[in-house]
């Protein structure tokens, strides 16, 4: 009986100790979920520890009635850590028909402050998604550290493939007829449906630069949708918003990931679940990202 209570109390500590990155993948308020598992562990600990200490003490019917006892109470516990999983659990909608999404970025994290919550909503609803990061982000930060940060953040966020290249950091634009090259045959090798990239409305010169090649690229593609970056200017108006409500805790940690640009204020998870609310507010939800189309064919977005 008390194997069977030992068992029973490893679920809450497996919870408790679930990796950062897989809990913060597969449940909303995951901080939230963690510290309930360990209250849940912690005050069943003491009452089993008890029973097995003092079982020799106690004659066989006491004994008999205490394990009873622990075992609902341990049973109540493990399935309040089970509810309580279960209503915070991320449960994506499938799509009816799996999409190809293309995503290009100027810098190693562009993609996760911008639009990492579509991504983990696409991903999850069955879709896949590539990305494009033109830069290694050397002026910036450490450049042996950014590109690995890229391939850990898009791995977070479900992305198939991160190619990041090497155009020089902040002169984007004196590499725009290269970087139109490089996005065309990415447009020919992935054939995407839908393709992300930066704002024209965007003060950052590398934004600008990959928003200019990318729609030289895309001349012919007939959905290509402008995120939001920290630089955008306020003559940026999305009117394509995506819920991101079961997404937040998913794009703060992706953004995380990107340590080397942690001091930066525009990395933190009051300013990015701020932006996410913003524009929540504006699309009648809790949470959400805007885009601005530069063109959107229905049937190329789908039921996205």
């Amino acid at each position: 009986m008390f194997t069977v209570m030992a068992l029973l109390l490893c679920l809450p500590s497996v919870v408790a100790t679930w990796p950062g990155n897989q809990l913060h993948r597969r449940v909303r308020q995951p901080d939230r979920v963690r510290s309930v598992a360990y209250f849940v562990a912690v005050a069943l600990v003491p009452p089993n520890i008890a029973a097995v200490l003092f079982e020799t003490e106690w004659s066989l019917f006491t004994a008999n009635v205490v394990r009873l006892g622990l075992f609902c109470l341990d049973g109540v516990g493990i399935g309040l850590i089970l509810l309580y999983v279960h209503r915070r659990w991320i449960d994506a909608a499938p799509a009816t028909q799996a999409r190809r999404i293309l995503a290009i970025g100027a810098h190693p994290d562009d993609l996760e402050l911008a639009c990492g919550g579509t991504i983990a909503k696409l991903h999850d609803s069955g879709h896949e998604i590539h990305a494009l990061v033109m830069s290694g982000g050397e002026v910036g930060g450490d450049s042996s550290r950014r590109p690995r940060e890229a391939l850990t953040g898009g791995k977070l966020l479900g992305i198939s493939s991160v190619t990041v290249h090497d155009f020089p950091d902040t002169r984007l634009r004196e590499a725009e007829l290269e970087m139109t090259q490089v996005i065309e045959a990415a447009l020919r090798r992935y054939n995407p449906d839908i393709v992300l990239t930066h704002s024209g409305n965007d003060q950052h010169q590398d934004h600008h630069a990959v928003h200019v090649a990318t729609l030289r690229a895309g001349r012919q593609h007939s959905a290509i949708l402008c995120y939001e970056s920290p630089s955008v200017t306020s003559k940026f108006l999305p009117q394509v918003f995506v819920d991101i409500g079961d997404y937040v805790d998913v794009k703060v940690k992706a953004v995380q990931a990107h340590r080397d640009q942690a001091g930066k204020p525009y990395m933190t998870g009051d300013r990015i679940r701020g932006i996410a609310s913003f524009r929540g507010a504006q699309a009648k939800i809790g949470h959400a990202e805007g885009f601005e189309p530069v063109r959107l064919l229905a049937s190329a977005v789908g039921d996205l």
